[in-house]
């Protein structure tokens, strides 16, 4: 009996199942099932479900109530795959590596359908995707051939599985939905806008901030046009290159304390003002879809509702349900933690070791007690900062960290050259990230309208040679990172499985758990075993811990 199949659904409404040997290819006979969840709920010896993409399948599946322990994803395999045999960005659909399998020509992969708010269906519109069940076998057992060729073939046969893992707590996550409180979200909005005009302009408090910005420039000013501004700044005799708020607030000038405020209330009414409220909160429950490894580096992105990018303000109406709490924990310094690892640095591992302040400690080794600088120093060689101050910086963290410098410098270097870079488990960064790609690293972004800042913006991650290297050195640190986090959810979820606790929310090193009250204290516990296993699986034996802040909330707000 095997405890691994393969699963299908079909046009008239069934499923194919068929079950899978070692090799993957069947170990039995196609068997057609008149329903889905009939078809799993009937096996519950199978411990993995082999299937074309999680976003179809699986939503329904939560819609009946039914649960799989793992799968496989072939699509997200498919995309994996592809990026480590250098071909990042040629179509990753079944139909795609079936096509490739077979010598055929490549059918583009269909679009990414727009949110939807408060809608379960699935990311990919099914129709014209679907394959039968033989030939997604046929993908299947290729996809394990490629798996085996791989340079490290355990490392990413444990990737794809990790990534396969994220797909199913996207999907929970996204029936979960995290907890809202629309009237509290109101009263927010209320206190910082005021009250709302007739006619969809803008609420009373950002028309008055616009009067007073233009009362300063003594002429009418749009606080909302970049362009406007620098060009009121010009004609009072200060130039500016662009309105972002480190250049504009050490500018000698009334008008930069109404314009400042003016932008920090203007990103709330355009990104979680009253409209927002309206389309994507329902029945007590903010649903945003999230996607797991929506970037190159495999962090996460979500398809509408701006999830991870939610101000503090507005996280005063994230409430628990009565009677239970939000287990809110945030990794402590993850990025240098994961740069210890990768490159086994004895000084940087042993300092990662401690549940200590990791900055700390490597300023009291480095930068003679210099907190700040030794945080510069670090995320300066993760990120790529090596001129001037951190040039400097840079010199010092190397004579005591010399392999973990190294070995971020090699990356950059491979990047440069237009060479493949890989994380840990075999994530791999194309050798032309192009523009955006800064975005997708989480590197520092624009505001909207506004020029790229020099060395960072949406430009960093061009096609010039020096930028790829910046981003190369980035991407093995943020994407082994991004590696790890996958294997800590998987490990909480398989602990909350048998708790009320749901995952509701998640990004990059923040996760949140929402659980009855009696459960907070397990559910803090199983977060810092879940870290502890993650950091095993993904880098092996090593002295690096991986530390949580955790607070047990009523309000997200009150976590930080």
């Amino acid at each position: 009996m095997t405890d691994r199949w393969a699963l299908a659904p079909a046009e008239d409404g069934g499923v194919d199942v068929a079950p899978l040997g070692p090799d993957g290819l069947p170990a039995g006979p196609v068997r057609r099932e008149p329903d889905l969840a009939g078809a799993v709920r009937d096996r519950p010896e199978v411990t993995r479900w082999v299937w074309r993409s999680t976003p179809e399948v699986y939503p329904r599946l939560l819609a009946t109530g039914v649960r799989v322990d793992r799968c496989y994803d072939i699509e997200d395999a498919e995309t994996l795959l592809l990026g480590h045999e250098g071909r990042y960005g040629e179509p990753h659909s079944a139909a795609a590596a079936l096509a490739r399998l077979r010598g055929g020509p490549v059918p583009p992969d269909p679009p990414l359908r727009p949110a939807e708010p408060g809608a379960q269906s699935p990311l990919f519109e099914p129709q014209g995707a679907r394959l039968p069940l033989d030939d997604l076998i046929a993908v299947y057992a290729e996809q394990q051939r490629r798996h085996a060729a791989a340079a490290r073939p355990d490392r990413m046969r444990l990737l794809t599985a990790a990534e396969s893992a994220g797909m199913l707590v996207a999907a929970e996550m996204n029936r979960a939905g995290l907890p809202w409180r629309a009237d509290v979200h109101r009263e927010v909005l209320d206190g910082l806008l005021g009250e709302r005009y007739a006619g969809g302009g803008e609420p009373r408090r950002l028309a008055e901030l616009a009067d007073e910005v233009s009362a300063a420039f003594g002429r009418r000013v749009r606080p909302d046009l970049p362009a406007d501004v620098i060009k009121a700044f010009a004609q009072a005799g200060i130039k500016v290159r662009s309105t972002r708020r480190w250049e504009i607030e050490s500018v000698d000038h009334p008008a930069v304390g109404p314009l400042l405020e003016y932008k920090r209330l203007y990103r709330v009414w355009v990104a979680h003002g009253w409209t927002w409220l309206q389309d994507w909160v329902r029945e007590g429950r903010f649903r945003p879809e999230f996607l797991a490894g929506g970037t190159v580096t495999g962090r996460w992105v979500t398809n509408g509702g701006g999830a991870l990018q939610i101000p503090k303000v507005i996280r005063r109406a994230v409430v628990a349900d009565p009677g239970w709490r939000l287990v809110v924990a945030d990794a402590d310094q993850m990025e240098p933690r994961v740069l210890a690892a990768i490159s086994r640095d004895p000084g940087l591992m042993e300092v990662a070791g401690r549940a200590t302040d990791l900055y700390q400690s490597v300023s009291d080794r480095a930068f003679s007690g210099d907190r700040a600088q030794a945080k510069l120093a670090v995320l300066g060689a993760i990120y790529g900062q090596t001129s001037g101050d951190g040039l400097k910086n840079l010199a010092a963290l190397r004579r005591r960290f010399p392999q973990a410098v190294a070995y971020v410098d090699e990356a950059a270097r491979a990047g440069e050259e237009g060479r493949l870079v890989r994380t840990w488990l075999g994530r791999t960064c194309p050798p032309a990230a192009g523009a955006g790609a800064a975005e997708e690293a989480g590197l520092p972004q624009e505001e909207p309208g506004e020029p790229p800042a020099e060395g960072w913006g949406p430009g960093y991650a061009s096609t010039d040679a020096r930028a790829r290297g910046r981003f190369a050195r980035n991407f093995v640190v943020q994407g082994s990172a991004a590696d790890w986090a996958l294997l800590l959810l998987a490990a909480l979820r398989r602990t909350c499985a048998d708790m009320a606790a749901e995952l509701v929310f998640f990004q990059h090193d923040e996760v949140i758990v929402h659980c009855p009250q009696e459960e907070a204290d397990a559910v803090v516990a199983a977060i810092a075993q879940a870290a502890d296993l993650a950091g095993r699986l993904t880098f092996g034996d090593t002295p690096v811990r991986f530390p949580f802040t955790t607070a047990v909330v009523e309000c997200y707000a009150d976590a930080k």
